[in-house]
This record gives C-alpha cells, sequence and structure tokens, in this order.
C-alpha cells in the first residue's frame, strides 16, 4: 500500500455515484466513438496491466470518478492502494488497472484528467487547512467550480479536509453584493427579505448575508442572520466586525472571504473567523502529475 502519512479528511465524503457516471459518460464521449490508433495497433483480446502512480505526490482524491470512467469502458475499477484524503508521496504507486488493453488505452486519459484535478484541489485544500491548524477556524469551497464538475471539486475539497458550503442555490440564502443593490432599488429592506425567503419553506432556515459595511452588519444582525461573510477586509475588520456581530446577535457565524491565500489565512482565523472560504481551491487548479504505466 502507498504511504498515506497524513489522516483522512474529517467530514465524511459525499456519495457522488450518480454524478461520478453522468461525468464518466460525457468524459468517454468526447473522445469520440472510435479509438482508431487502439484499432490499428492493439491485438484483439490483448490484456494489459496498468499502474497509477501518483509522480507529484499530495493528496488522493476523485477516486469515484476515475472507478465511474474504468466501469463505463468496461473495465474493472481500479484496485486502490490508499484511500481518498490520504497524503501519498511522490512516486508512489496509487492503485492499478487490469483488463482489456483497448479498453484501458480508452479510458486512461478521462480517468487521470479527473484524477489530476480531484488530487490537486485536495492538496491545496490540505494545505489551506494546516495553515489554520490549531485554530477553530475551518475552510470552506465555494461556487467557484468547473461547470459541470462542481460534484467532483466539491469532494474533492472535503477529501482535502475542508468543510461543505453551500452547492446550489435551492437550500441557502446568500445575499450578496448585488442582492443588496436590487433592495435598494426597490426600497426594501434586508429584514423583510430574509423574512419572506422564511416564509417560503423548501426547508431554508440558512441566512448567509455578505457585508461591506459596519452598517451592513448590523443590518444583518437585526434581520436574524445566521451569518455574515466580511468581504474584501482586512484580518483587523474582521475582528472588529466579528466582535461586533457577536454583542448585537450571539451565536452569528463569521465568513472571512475575499482576497484569502496561504500566506494570510491564519490572520484570519486569529482574527476570529469561523469560516474563510477560497474560490482558488477550484477555480485556479494546478492539476497534481498522475500517469498510469502500462506493464505488457
Amino acid at each position: 500500500m502507498a504511504d498515506s502519512a497524513a489522516p483522512a479528511p474529517d467530514a465524511e465524503l459525499p456519495d457522488v455515484t450518480g454524478d461520478a457516471d453522468r461525468v464518466a459518460e460525457l468524459a468517454l464521449a468526447e473522445d469520440g466513438e472510435v479509438d482508431v490508433t487502439s484499432e490499428a495497433t492493439v491485438a484483439r483480446g490483448a490484456t494489459g496491466l496498468g499502474a497509477i502512480e501518483f509522480r507529484s505526490g499530495g493528496v488522493l482524491a476523485g477516486c469515484a470518478y476515475a472507478d465511474a470512467v474504468a466501469r463505463k469502458a468496461g473495465l474493472a475499477p481500479p484496485g486502490w492502494r490508499a484511500l481518498e484524503g490520504f497524503s501519498i508521496p511522490a512516486g508512489a504507486v496509487v492503485g492499478t488497472l487490469e483488463g482489456p488493453l483497448a479498453a484501458m488505452l480508452r479510458a486512461e486519459r478521462p480517468l487521470l484528467n479527473l484524477l489530476q484535478r480531484a488530487c490537486g484541489i485536495a492538496t491545496t485544500t490540505r494545505a489551506f487547512v494546516d495553515a489554520v491548524a490549531g485554530t477553530p477556524c475551518r475552510i470552506l469551497h465555494t461556487r467557484k467550480t468547473a461547470s459541470g464538475l462542481r460534484g467532483l471539486d466539491v469532494r474533492a475539497v472535503l477529501a482535502g479536509g475542508g468543510a461543505p458550503h453551500r452547492t446550489d442555490l435551492a437550500r441557502v440564502v446568500l445575499v450578496k453584493d448585488n442582492h443588496w443593490r436590487a433592495l435598494a432599488q426597490q426600497g426594501k429592506a434586508l429584514a423583510a427579505a430574509l423574512a419572506a425567503a422564511r416564509a417560503r419553506g423548501r426547508g431554508v432556515n440558512v441566512c448567509h448575508v455578505e457585508v461591506e459595511s459596519l452598517e451592513q452588519v448590523e443590518s444583518a444582525c437585526a434581520a436574524a442572520a445566521t451569518r455574515i461573510l466580511v468581504d474584501n477586509q482586512p484580518p483587523e475588520t474582521v475582528r472588529r466586525w466579528a466582535l461586533a456581530a457577536r454583542r448585537l446577535a450571539p451565536g452569528i457565524e463569521v465568513e472571512a472571504t475575499g482576497g484569502i491565500t496561504l500566506a494570510n489565512v491564519r490572520a484570519y482565523a486569529l482574527a476570529g473567523a469561523d469560516f474563510v472560504s477560497v474560490g482558488a481551491l477550484t477555480h485556479s487548479v494546478q492539476a497534481a502529475d498522475l500517469a498510469l504505466e502500462l506493464q505488457l
């Protein structure tokens, strides 16, 4: 088994079987109906064994999606030697793939593409999680994910030790700057808008409000917001606004967002942020280096 020095993530990874099947079908379809190169070079009935090498090392993620690609290509899922969420040393073999050679060659690129993205996200997330270690602050994803790959991206953040945020628009009210402008255009108060959202039902009882001034902090607390998102402010401002919010609404959550980097994330955690959301986890992915080495 590959060395897995770090523990698995705290959060239970969601079941993504249905989404993984959907993504796998699309990924394989992008390569066309026929692999003309394999038809010309691979003997009928030839089989092979492939080792999935994690050349760059990092946090393993995306296994469920790799499994789905293998199945859709006519192979058994890879035999994994490590679990998602564990840190893998550079060069380790994390799994093996076995079966018809033509099917392996068809599955190779889609399978690796998904693993590389997921492992890159998980590895970066782990770096942010490590940076706030020893504080209660949790690292969150955002909705700045690749279109069609939100399930993959979010699961990878969780595998890296991050915590879940909202994944769609249906279950969490989040008032942002443009919503504030829409309210002002109507002459409508934030409290009325949040009350209307709660009255609609649909299980909506979580109301987050992005704030860009102390006045907005006070309005959010008066409207019974459950969390304020302090956007694009330095850690000292987060500290002051968090103290003000907690005096007005004990128990309210504080999230820092905007301009968060590895260099400053701990300062936000120490300033009193319960959560820090980082769009760069998924919108600026540095893909991990993985390869499939065939042993014929």
